[in-house]
């Protein structure tokens, strides 16, 4: 059959620009995506769904990696005193907020009762943009650090293929080390050796000949360095996954 890769994901989010980049760079294996509730993580993962996009907090059963942070807002009727303030802070204000909460359990009910006039609401930016509420507008909310989005998977779903994903995600071009790309912090990796990857790409002087051989010398013969194939540092981004899992992808049936 068809290879498949299945990606679920939370209101919100959308991975339309990521599933055009996977179509185009694997056209033979088929990307399904598939929206989900936000508390229907888990049971996505125990189903057919390879990876998920949900909001952070996961369960600890499953392997995560953070990508952004969304940024959060009150929505507020137009015509409401907050509405002139280019942003809000709530501290110490007499404003009842519907739902108190990073994200509300209901967006729909919170933000009837906030066009009923019956106090603000705080949610991620994306959920109110979602939400298209033409009689309700949103302000940036101070001194809030805002909703975590994270890529989950379970440790028996990953495979080659979903390391590809996360390589698309994460912004690897198609001519760029899997394990670079991959590392929290950027390309600013630190060596095997402790030191940092040169910057450029000339010969090795005369010295460096010297210091290389003598390394050699004492790692013995056949030593390989740091950056050898097998040493892409991917476990630190899947959280301590060794070698290849022994299942692929779900969509592999």
């Amino acid at each position: 059959m068809t290879a498949a890769l299945t990606i679920a994901f939370v209101p919100g989010v959308s991975p339309a620009k990521w599933a055009r980049v996977w179509r185009d760079r694997f056209p033979s294996i088929e990307l399904v995506l598939r929206p989900i509730g936000a508390d229907d993580v888990d049971d996505a993962l125990a189903g057919d769904v390879d990876m998920v996009f949900a909001r952070v907090p996961v369960s600890d059963a499953h392997h995560a990696i953070p990508l952004w942070t969304e940024t959060a807002v009150v929505a507020m009727p137009k015509d409401s005193p907050l509405a002139e303030l280019p942003e809000v802070d709530l501290a110490g204000k007499d404003v009842h907020v519907v739902d108190p909460g990073p994200v509300p359990a209901d967006i729909d009910a919170a933000l009837d009762l906030v066009e009923a006039n019956v106090g603000v609401a705080v949610l991620p930016q994306s959920l109110f943009r979602a939400a298209s509420r033409k009689a309700l507008v949103s302000r940036t909310l101070v001194g809030s650090p805002g909703t975590q989005i994270a890529l989950a998977w379970r440790a028996e779903d990953a495979s080659e293929t979903t390391e590809e994903f996360i390589g698309v995600v994460r912004g690897r071009t198609t001519n760029s080390s899997r394990g670079e790309q991959d590392q929290p912090g950027g390309t600013d990796q630190v060596g095997g050796d402790g030191s940092r990857p040169s910057g450029g790409g000339g010969k090795a002087t005369a010295a460096n000949k010297k210091t290389v051989a003598k390394r050699s010398a004492t790692k013995g013969t056949g030593a390989k360095s740091g950056g050898g194939k097998n040493s892409t540092g991917r476990g630190r981004v899947q959280r301590g996954m060794k070698g290849k899992p022994k299942r692929g992808s779900k969509g592999n049936r």
